[in-house]
């Protein structure tokens, strides 16, 4: 949660449904804090395609760019980002409000970030770690 002019941006809200409207205020709340990139690739979710958003994007001067469909190696990483969220933590969690999914979603991805061994990195975790020994 962060704080701009007096008000709180939740950059990790959490929604059972993105509408258009709702994609547009949380991008323009993180190009605020962040900068404004030069492109945004996305699916062709109808959240993304939708006229308001594109233009909105235009109007900003952001260059939009869409995978084609059928083609998820067009975006390999979030994709597979995605495959493991769904197959280690979401399909064996049954959730009873919107803040246990918070609370459980951001518990699994520093799990994820930090100590989950990753086959690209030959089997060793992204942040492993680290002990400091002391000498007597």
């Amino acid at each position: 949660m962060m704080r701009n002019e007096g008000r709180k941006i939740n950059h990790k809200r959490v929604e059972r449904i993105w509408r258009n409207n709702a994609v547009i205020e949380v991008l323009s709340e993180l190009m605020i804090i962040h900068g404004c990139p030069e492109y945004l690739r996305s699916d062709n979710g109808s959240e993304f395609t939708v006229k308001k958003f594109r233009k909105w994007l235009q109007n900003i001067g952001v260059i939009t760019t869409y995978i084609k469909p059928g083609s998820p190696w067009e975006n390999g990483y979030c994709e597979s980002f995605n495959a493991r969220m769904r197959d280690e933590f979401l399909n064996g969690e049954i959730f009873g409000n919107i803040f246990e999914v918070e609370v459980l979603t951001k518990r699994w991805v520093e799990y994820y970030n930090t100590i989950r061994p990753h086959s690209s990195l030959g089997g060793r975790p992204p942040a492993p770690q680290t002990f400091v020994l002391r000498t007597a």
